[in-house]
């Protein structure tokens, strides 16, 4: 007897609902307790200093949270005492005074403390006071001005052919820009002489002119523009008037003409004009950090060409105005520009230090300016330089943080680490089993460390920068009071992705009521932007966009996977003209590998849930690998390449624009859609084009599929705000624990 396919799906839903209903996750209380995870956790982490303040080269201030209360410490390095910085029980009188009203000693916030000629400056609240070391007095010596900072569009388009004349080092000429050319004169005069005669409106002078040091010469530029791209909104409920705004935003995207930028020389006293050959510079994306050499000789610039495959420091002879590229970066896949690009010109020895992945991981060069030759490698060896923190010239040391030098350490946890120009001397200055954050002393003769994991409470040392050795212990974090709620320590765990040999990183999150005993839905919150790594390695007591989600039910995991960034070239460039993959290859395995040790988590049930580049590939996980994820959520999601910002797009799908876009977009591909979908998006994201989920939407209805969209009056870019979460978590709940969420009037309820 052959049972009908929609009868035998109906009875499968009936019987998982009722197995699933025996846990009791997704209840009202489960929703109260997700509602006040943050209040809970808030405030339970005492002793650990968020920063360190350097006075001098021996004395350091911090602000302790302890269990009694602010704490405002001194710590004096060279005689390794710890104090009070100043009697808080007098402070807060005199602070009280100050301001007319009690000012609790335990609860003081103070901040920007200075010594000066015996008084101690410092903030609090809107005032700026002084007390005098001696005698305790405390008065206050100005108000402050807090402006309001203006939030200026990321992608607002930079007008050249309009600005402010430029004056050269000596004073006695400006460069301005006049019908398109340059032209020169002495300030506070009529007097003016033109130096070029090339520029025209299609292809103009911009303003942003750099003089010799010398005040001989000057590098200008021609612009021409390339076409203007707008996206459009309209705001359908703006609070200033009734009816809709229409409003409209710069926003290239890929594949769109871009400017073309071409530096010229003049000697400025021969009124000579000496166009520099565009060859080395024609397929532009960007010219970036015009600079003069110290000796008058040339300038430079660093030249990204369009696709991201390669990149130059091209030098302009300011004798003839000869270019060559002293640097010359080249990859079939793409060079890392906007993550991993390092560059130091060393005063006065015609040196440039320089990043580069040309071995397979991030290191650091000494290149000849003169000869653009490497004169050495300076680090080397199966990891990568994360960040150079300081460069010093004089005793030619450089001082980086780097990751993935412990075979037994998370590959991502950051160490410090110094190295001399020649590669010498290599000195680890952390090494333990932790996430490390370090703070110099201005003479680097001490240094604070700080470290952590999310398995492991903060702990704070002061150490000598010599030989490495602890000089004092400053702090230990307690997390008893944190414990003590029922939060849970999520756990780190890794196993071999897609290859069988190259280990994936993420972390666990478990709700405070977890039983062992029961079966959980596993969720992922995702984040595969390609430009950096992503799952969390400090200690945190609340991972929000976690912890809440776990408390109605679920195991919530984090996951680093092939395709993102810091670790090796080759891990890196699985993302290269393929977004799609999003690394979903290695979360699999290890989500199947996580449910193999642990029963208890169901590897039968995985939602997904991510914001931007996390909403295409939350998307991507229904259209693309429904084989093993059956619901997402999608926040204002690139679901299409092209449509979204020309930089990011670019770097990571190349140029020009080809069929790999189309592989990988989740319009494209919208038919294969399998599972429970809800796509969130603000009407007036100027981030992400909210277009991108509007199509997708428009695929999925041509295509028959069903899906849930929530559209966000006024909202830019965003997860949603507090009506997305709560949107989020019922579709969770209901798709994946198969139980009706309980009403908003009784979770949400005053």
């Amino acid at each position: 007897m052959m049972v009908n396919p929609k009868i035998l799906k109906f009875l499968i839903i009936v019987s998982l609902s009722i197995s699933y209903a025996g846990y009791c996750q997704g209840t009202l209380e489960d929703y109260q307790r997700a509602e006040a995870i943050d209040t809970l956790f808030r405030n339970k982490v005492f002793n650990n200093p968020s920063e360190f303040h350097w006075l001098n080269d021996k004395e350091f201030w911090y602000r302790n949270n302890a269990e009694t209360g602010t704490q405002y410490i001194l710590v004096n390095a060279e005689s390794k005492t710890k104090k009070a910085f100043f009697d808080h029980s007098l402070m807060a009188g005199n602070l009280s005074a100050a301001h007319q009203k009690k000012i609790n000693e335990k609860e003081m916030d103070l901040s920007e403390f200075k010594i000066e000629e015996n008084q101690l400056i410092f903030q609090n609240d809107s005032l700026k006071f002084k007390m005098d070391l001696q005698s305790k007095q405390v008065l206050i010596t100005d108000t402050i001005k807090r402006e309001r900072r203006s939030r200026e569009y990321w992608g607002r388009r930079n007008r050249e052919d309009e600005g402010k004349p430029v004056l050269s080092p000596d004073g006695r000429y400006e460069a301005f820009i006049k019908n398109a050319n340059v032209y020169i004169r002495q300030p506070d005069s009529e007097e003016e002489f033109q130096l070029s005669y090339d520029g025209n409106e299609g292809f103009f002078y911009s303003p942003n002119m750099l003089w010799s040091p010398d005040s001989k010469k000057l590098m200008a530029y021609k612009v021409r523009p390339g076409k203007e791209h707008k996206i459009y909104f309209v705001e359908s409920s703006p609070e200033d008037q009734l009816q809709p705004k229409l409003q409209s935003r710069d926003y290239l995207k890929p594949g769109d003409e871009m400017d073309f930028r071409s530096p010229q020389l003049f000697k400025v006293s021969e009124k000579k004009h000496l166009p520099v050959a565009t060859d080395l510079f024609l397929s532009q994306f960007g010219l970036y950090n015009f600079k003069w050499e110290e000796d008058n000789s040339a300038f430079t610039f660093e030249f990204n060409q369009r696709g991201h495959q390669v990149y130059r420091v091209i030098k302009v002879d300011a004798e003839n105005g000869n270019a060559t590229a002293i640097i010359d970066e080249s990859s079939p896949t793409f060079i890392d520009y906007s993550g991993k690009k390092f560059r130091h010109d060393v005063p006065g020895k015609k040196e440039i230090i320089w990043a580069s992945e040309r071995d397979g991981y991030n290191h650091l060069y000494l290149y000849n300016s003169q000869t653009g030759k490497v004169k050495n490698q300076i680090t080397s060896g199966e990891w990568p330089v994360r960040e150079v923190i300081a460069v010093d010239d004089e005793n030619r040391k450089i001082y980086f943080t780097a990751s993935g030098m412990d075979e037994d350490q998370d590959p991502y946890l950051l160490h410090y680490c110094s190295i001399d120009f020649d590669g010498r001397n290599f000195t680890r200055l952390t090494s333990e089993n932790g996430n490390h954050q370090v703070s110099f002393s201005p003479d680097k003769t001490y240094y604070i460390d700080q470290f952590s994991r999310v398995d492991l409470a903060p702990e704070a040392v002061l150490k000598k920068t010599k030989s490495q050795k602890t000089v004092m212990k400053l702090e230990k974090a307690s997390i008893k009071a944190l414990e003590n709620t029922g939060w849970k320590m999520p756990e780190v765990f890794t196993t071999a992705g897609r290859d069988g040999e190259t280990d994936i990183w993420g972390i666990i999150v478990r709700p405070t009521n977890f039983d062992p005993n029961k079966k959980y839905p596993v969720i992922e919150y995702i984040y595969a932007g390609p430009h950096s790594s992503f799952v969390p390695k400090s200690f945190h007591s609340n991972f929000w966009a976690m912890s809440s989600l776990a408390e109605l039910g679920f195991i919530v995991v984090q996951i680093d996977g092939m395709g993102t960034s810091n670790r090796s070239k080759a891990f890196h460039d699985v993302c290269w003209q393929n977004l799609k993959d999003a690394g979903f290859p290695d979360r699999k395995i290890w989500i199947k590998e996580a449910a193999k040790k642990y029963p208890y988590m169901d590897a039968e049930r995985v939602g997904i849930r991510g914001t931007s580049a996390g909403g295409q590939s939350a998307g991507g996980a229904l259209v693309f690998n429904s084989d093993f994820y059956d619901v997402a959520v999608a926040s204002c999601g690139c679901h299409d390449n092209r449509m979204d910002k020309i930089w990011w797009n670019e770097q990571w799908m190349g140029y020009p624009v080809g069929p790999q876009y189309a592989a990988s977009s989740n319009v494209e591909h919208a038919d294969q859609l399998q599972g429970n979908l809800m796509l969130i998006v603000g009407e007036v994201d100027d981030n992400v084009d909210p277009a991108s989920t509007m199509q997708f939407a428009d695929a999925l209805i041509k295509a028959g599929k069903d899906f849930e969209l929530v559209v966000l009056p006024g909202e830019n870019h965003t997860s949603g705000g507090e009506f997305g979460e709560r949107k989020r978590r019922d579709f969770f709940v209901k798709h994946l624990l198969h139980v009706d969420p309980p009403s908003w009037d009784q979770i949400y309820k005053d």
